[in-house]
């Protein structure tokens, strides 16, 4: 195939409602900031992709305001010229000049699989090997903060065959009220869910002994970074004693770290996120650590709209294993979209469609409407 030159890039940020307050142990979010990427192609092809952080810069090193910057001043100049159907070779291009910057770099990656699954007539997930499934479970977080709504929420999302995996966000408050919030959510739902917690690295290790064991012993499945990514040895420690799995996710700032990871034996299960690992394709490098480690896999979301919600989706219906199912819903938290035609979830799962590309298209008057100005 000739070259085909990359002509422009283009990022623009996206305020969405969301249908309430999402609460955090870092923040609580009342609406959704995505930074959407336009990859435009002599060919006349663009491909879409998305780089979402949450809550500004109190999750992570990236906020919307300077994925857009960097995206305009450092990544354009590099890209424009390069050719668009090698993406090895263009992002390999932006990992030798640009450290870090995983979100901005994943959003890049998902535009150019986009416009080159587009150019061939595939679906990103061949692109990425072949999907072995269409569809992928999901599990929806319960952030309201309170145990009477939470149950409400959960029994509600039950009934119309949504979500059978419930996610609460516990770490903000004092410990026992969270431990009792979470083991009543748990009783009152029984057998008929997986309940799950995420402590987003609030807890010391002291606290994290105690409060996993409590955990453990009243049936919850997972435990999502109890304490401080920065405390390797603490993570070993807790893997080792937790009755409950032990995930890493803030531990996971890219697909180094997976492999630090495996090898100290820190976690029991990884969370796959493609925008703090640079990429659909890196994300499949961070999961083959995990697969030859014995490490089980959980597919992560950080609250992506529809675009970043199936650059992830169409990595993870390739995976052989996602014993842990994923947790992709991000544009279910929205009351606006910006795609012409909603992603489909039913039955517990959200479809990935066989389409060229991502399969969706950018509604350009919504677009308009919500872009910041």
């Amino acid at each position: 195939m000739s070259q085909v030159l990359i002509e422009s890039l283009s990022a623009i940020i996206v305020d969405l409602p969301t249908i309430r307050p999402h609460k955090l142990a870092m923040h609580t979010m009342q609406n959704q900031t995505l930074v959407i990427i336009r990859i435009r192609c002599a060919d006349g092809i663009e491909g879409i992709g998305e780089a979402t952080t949450i809550g500004g810069l109190s999750y992570g090193n990236e906020s919307p305001d300077s994925i857009k910057t960097n995206l305009d001043c450092h990544f354009a100049p590099l890209l424009i010229g390069q050719d668009a159907s090698n993406i090895n070779a263009a992002m390999l291009r932006l990992d030798k000049v640009i450290k870090g910057n995983t979100f901005a770099k994943s959003g890049v990656e998902s535009a150019l699989l986009d416009a080159q699954g587009k150019r061939l007539g595939l679906p990103v997930s061949e692109l990425l090997g072949g999907r072995v499934r269409d569809s992928l479970e999901v599990a929806w977080t319960l952030a309201s903060g309170d145990t009477a709504k939470d149950i409400a929420e959960a029994e509600h999302m039950l009934d119309i065959r949504r979500h059978r995996i419930f996610k609460l966000k516990i770490g903000a408050n004092e410990v026992s009220q969270d431990l009792a919030h979470v083991v009543a959510i748990k009783k009152a739902l029984g057998d008929r869910a997986s309940v799950r917690v995420d402590v987003n690295q609030y807890w010391d290790e002291a606290v994290a002994i105690r409060a996993c064991q409590v955990l453990g012993d009243n049936g919850i499945d997972l435990i999502e970074q109890p304490i401080s990514r920065h405390n390797r040895s603490g993570q070993v420690r807790l893997n080792q004693r937790s009755p409950a799995p032990i995930m890493a996710d803030e531990s996971i700032e890219c697909v180094e770290d997976a492999f630090s990871l495996a090898a100290d034996g820190a976690a029991s299960v990884f969370a796959l996120k493609i925008a703090k690992n640079g990429g659909p394709r890196a994300v499949l490098r961070t999961a083959a650590i995990a697969e030859a480690a014995g490490i089980g896999l959980y597919g992560g979301t950080m609250l992506e709209g529809s675009v970043g919600t199936l650059a992830s989706a169409h990595a993870f219906v390739t995976l052989n294993k996602l014993t842990w199912d994923t947790e992709l819903f991000g544009p279910l938290l929205l009351t606006e979209d910006i795609v012409t035609t909603p992603l489909v979830y039913r039955d517990f799962q959200l479809e990935v469609p066989i389409l060229p590309g991502l399969g969706l298209a950018i509604d350009e008057e919504r677009l308009a409407f919500f872009r910041r100005k």
